[in-house]
């Protein structure tokens, strides 16, 4: 049995503050800016929530 699937992991390459959004891109291969991008407006949205939920990814998902 082969065990080819992907590991979410926080970027060491393309991280602005702890490598989450950088992660992300690269796990569901996308450009990590669009992911930077989206998650901003959804925190300012959200009240601020996206920052509890940024801190808690950075803590919870290994570095790669």
């Amino acid at each position: 049995m082969d065990n080819n699937y992907k590991k979410l992991t926080r970027s060491r390459e393309s991280r602005m503050i702890c490598g989450v959004c950088g992660g992300i891109g690269d796990y569901i291969g996308i450009d990590p800016t669009l992911v930077r991008i989206i998650w901003i407006v959804l925190s300012i949205a959200g009240w601020g929530t996206g920052l509890v939920a940024y801190l808690i990814a950075a803590v919870i998902i290994p570095e790669a």
